[in-house]
């Protein structure tokens, strides 16, 4: 029995040589297929080492990367669920990786805490805080990455600088990276990007420009179709038609986004940010084509009042561009008096974005579209005290608002809150007339008074207290504060020495104060060459007027001596001119002077005669009609009759004849 247990130990000691062979085989095949893209069937190979070789850490990670490759993240998930039980590998980047791209980004983040760094892991925690909006921490992870080399890091950072609203610091950035824009379109599309951040569009321009020949000269090296090169400088493109709008080619910039959206070779992204830039180009004028265009854009999800961007435009627009196309269509819906589909969007966008005041503004927009001035102005003071920093633009609203609505002491109220323009004349004239509107003038003297105090105390080259003191004095003379009017008056001219206020001065202590009226009236400058006048001729006069001589001005009494001295002009006469080919010598016959009057009402007009002789025929078509010689012994009763006869017909002729006179009369 012995040597058959050997025998039989010969085929184990072959199928475990086997299995050995078949695994290294099995990686061949594995890297090949890798080598080739075909992650399909590296998933599969790899499931067959797995068979073999459960726990094989190279396996594994080589059917997560390929079923990440292949787009299968799910499962990439699930494989990566299923080897940490069995195993202790850390498969935490892959894991981040998946959730970054199934978007659930805080999950992403929670992947990396208590786990080691490496520059792999850096990159994309700072890409998944990149789409988070956190964008100082962003830039941290960049500048820790700085010492590493690490090729294109400087692209980035720069987007992650231009994104922060740190534009300025971009070319310090590039400075210490020792890199120029131009060393790649990418670099450079984003060192435009931060200029466009700085108002300097005309530099921007001319590095978009050389970004689009870098980008073009750089993919046709990589052999690249003609379609493939525009389809990857899209981006280029859109930026550079947003400049040429903003430097005011507003032509020019319509047609560049009409082109990318009629020729469709763009990503998904540029494409979007082209529909809504072309649609706010136009404005509310076509509007229903502008929403056809972002109904592409966005479609509506299974629940009730959720709105979400379409093709994956979640996961690639920042929230800056998501709200602008929401905004816009909104703006549209309100344009085309689709008022209950905008209420509808204007209630979910406060949730949409949070942090942003632009929905609240779209909120009190409906609520105005619908008559509803007072719903609009509580959701705007509630709001306010919400966004303690951006409440200036929100109490602007309301008081614009309460203004247009009939309401002006809300509209003043609002005011009032934004202290950094308190002072400022403008807001000071506002003011003043809501509160005079109000029937508040008390309110309306204090607003002057705490003007007056500000620009007493402010220390600056344009100093509008002068200006402020003279709109207060004349508000007080108004009202009848005489003497508080005159208290500012006087304080102009002791200060500034002001004519007009010396003017308002000398008229308001005319009713109070006769004596220092006429004392401050002396100090008025006389009329040059000022002489005897005739008092009552100059009140006849529309007024005085400005007359030179000589180089030297002249008095009043000198012009109005000038002016009667002076002799009318006599008009030159002038050839009169002839019609073609007459001669004035021989005029010939005088014209009709009548000619221009229709021929019927011409002196020489006679009417057509009709033919009577068509009124003799009587009978059908070729009747002979036979005269007969009467009797001299008819009796007296066919005469009476014959008689009567022929004055019937002859009234009836003469009537017809009345009757057509009439008719030509009525024509005429």
């Amino acid at each position: 029995m012995a040597p058959k247990a050997k025998e039989k130990a010969k085929p184990a000691a072959a199928a475990a040589a086997e299995p050995a062979v078949a695994i290294e085989d099995l990686f061949t095949s594995l890297n090949r297929h890798i080598e080739r893209s075909e992650f399909e069937l590296a998933v599969k190979v790899s499931n067959q080492v797995l068979k073999i070789a459960p726990g094989d850490e190279d396996a594994i990670r080589c059917k997560v990367v390929a079923l990440i490759k292949n787009d299968c993240i799910d499962d990439a998930l699930l494989a990566i669920e299923n080897c940490s039980k069995k195993s202790l590998i850390d498969f935490s980047f892959f894991k981040a990786y998946c959730l970054y791209r199934q978007n659930k980004l805080n999950e992403a983040l929670e992947c990396f805490k208590g786990k080691e760094e490496n520059p792999a892991a850096m990159l994309l925690e700072s890409q998944i805080l990149f789409r988070l909006g956190k964008m100082d921490a962003c830039v941290d992870i960049y500048q820790k990455l700085q010492r590493t080399k690490i090729d294109s890091l400087e692209i980035n950072f720069v987007a992650g600088l231009v994104s922060a609203g740190r534009a300025s610091d971009v070319q310090g950035t590039m400075d210490s990276l020792k890199v120029k824009a131009t060393s790649s379109f990418e670099l450079a599309y984003n060192a435009a990007c931060s200029l466009i951040e700085r108002n300097k569009y005309k530099d921007a321009e001319q590095l978009l420009l050389s970004a689009r020949r870098i980008g073009q000269e750089t993919l046709m090296e990589e052999n690249l179709a003609d379609d493939d090169i525009e389809i990857e400088l899209a981006p280029v493109a859109v930026q550079l038609a947003y400049v040429k709008h903003v430097l005011g080619n507003s032509q020019e910039a319509f047609e560049s986004y009409s082109n990318i959206i009629k020729r469709n070779l763009a990503d998904e992204s540029s494409l979007a940010i082209s529909i809504n830039n072309y649609v706010g180009l136009k404005g509310p004028k076509d509007a229903s084509d502008g929403l056809r265009k972002l109904d592409k854009l966005l479609e509506k999800s299974e629940g009730p009042l959720t709105f979400r961007l379409a093709r994956d435009l979640d996961l690639k627009l920042s929230t800056k561009q998501k709200e602008a196309i929401f905004v816009n269509r909104l703006l549209l819906l309100l344009h085309s008096n689709k008022v209950d589909q905008a209420r509808e969007l204007a209630s979910v966008l406060p949730g949409m974005f949070p942090n942003s005041i632009l929905p609240v503004l779209l909120q009190a927009a409906v609520h105005v579209k619908e008559n509803k001035a007072n719903k609009a102005e509580e959701l705007l003071g509630q709001s306010a005290s919400k966004f303690p920093d951006k409440s200036n633009i929100i109490l602007l609203a309301r008081a614009q608002i309460a203004a247009a609505a009939g309401h002006p002491q809300i509209a003043a109220d609002s005011l009032l809150k934004i202290t950094d323009i308190q002072h400022k004349p403008a807001t000071v004239a506002t003011l003043v007339s809501l509160r005079e509107r109000a029937g508040d003038i008390d309110g309306a003297d204090a607003v002057f008074e705490a003007a007056i105090r500000w620009w007493s105390d402010a220390m600056t080259e344009d100093n509008k207290l002068d200006i402020i003191m003279q709109e207060a004095a004349s508000f007080k003379l108004r009202h009848g504060k005489k003497d508080e009017a005159a208290r500012l008056y006087e304080e102009l001219v002791k200060k500034h020495g002001s004519i007009e206020a010396l003017v308002g001065l000398i008229q308001t202590t005319s009713h109070t104060d006769i004596d220092k009226a006429e004392a401050y009236e002396k100090q008025l400058k006389p009329l040059y060459n000022l002489k005897a006048i005739d008092v009552d001729g100059l009140e006849k006069t529309s007024g005085a007027k400005h007359f030179e001589s000589n180089g030297h001005t002249l008095g009043i009494a000198e012009a109005y001596e000038l002016k009667n001295k002076e002799k009318p002009k006599k008009k030159r006469k002038r050839k009169p001119k002839y019609p073609k080919g007459f001669d004035p010598a021989n005029p010939g016959p005088p014209p009709d002077p009548e000619r221009w009057l229709p021929k019927r009402e011409r002196s020489s007009y006679r009417p057509k005669r009709k033919d009577k002789r068509a009124a003799q025929i009587r009978g059908s078509q070729g009747a002979v009609v036979k005269e007969k010689e009467s009797s001299s012994n008819l009796n007296s009763k066919s005469n009476q009759t014959a008689n009567s006869k022929g004055n019937t017909q002859n009234a009836s002729s003469e009537q017809s004849k009345n009757s057509s006179k009439s008719r030509k009369k009525s024509r005429n």
